[in-house]
């Protein structure tokens, strides 16, 4: 099968920042069938369409008077069950030691995580394209490098591409900003302080039957990846 990733992140500065504003670096990717991109994006058109919201998605434009919308979106993604799928890894600033295990290099550390929010959910003989959000990095190679160690990693299956955009171009992207939103809030503040998207929040949690946190590997439907970075999940 041919499968599309899409990939945000949230407080990528974390590595670099001498005033960190929260524990956990957080990545996340939005996991479908190929075939199911345009009647996804169909559907939440139309939901735009019948809230009368328009603009880019995101976890900080949750507002009262968009809370319909919103709350629809996320029923819509466990509307697919199965078929979409969400994981995040966190990563705990803190203890990441960028000078001995990333040659001091934050942005490599960084990708390297990106790594494993991917090769553990790649199957094989599947195809992938990734998507990222368009960010500037130091080295232009980094994503060349991403696909070329997934690749090596995962012999029987084919990484198509990892490719950036900006996420204005992506409503799927913007979806998962939207679930990577709701679960950073979770592990690094507990809860958001916006009214509105604590409501979101409630509502995913009230479809998983759980308060979003870590969850052990074999979690399909919204995976929280939380490394030890001392080694094991």
């Amino acid at each position: 099968m041919k499968f599309e990733v899409y990939c945000d992140e949230a407080l990528p500065d974390l590595f670099t920042s001498e005033k960190p504003r929260a524990k956990y670096l957080m990545i996340g990717a939005l996991w479908l069938p190929a075939d199911l991109r345009e009647e996804a994006k169909a559907k939440i058109a139309a939901l735009r369409e019948r809230h009368n919201v328009h603009g880019e998605m995101k976890w900080r434009k949750i507002s009262p008077s968009r809370l319909d919308f919103y709350a629809e979106v996320i029923d819509l993604f466990f509307g697919y069950a199965a078929d979409m799928r969400f994981r995040c890894i966190a990563v705990d600033h803190e203890k990441t030691n960028l000078d001995h295990f990333h040659d001091g290099d934050g942005e490599l550390g960084f990708y390297k995580f990106y790594y494993q929010l991917l090769h553990h959910w790649i199957l094989d003989f599947n195809e992938y394209t990734v998507f990222c959000d368009l960010k500037s990095n130091r080295s232009p190679t980094r994503l060349a490098e991403l696909r070329k160690v997934l690749s090596n990693a995962n012999l029987s299956a084919e990484i198509l591409n990892v490719q950036p955009l900006p996420s204005g171009q992506l409503v799927l992207m913007q979806l998962c900003d939207i679930l990577l939103g709701a679960a950073s809030s979770r592990l690094n503040f507990d809860a958001p302080a916006s009214p509105a998207k604590l409501a979101i929040v409630e509502r995913i949690e009230a479809r998983l039957g759980r308060k979003i946190g870590p969850t052990w590997k074999s979690e399909e439907k919204f995976n929280v990846f939380k490394i030890n970075l001392q080694g094991g999940w």
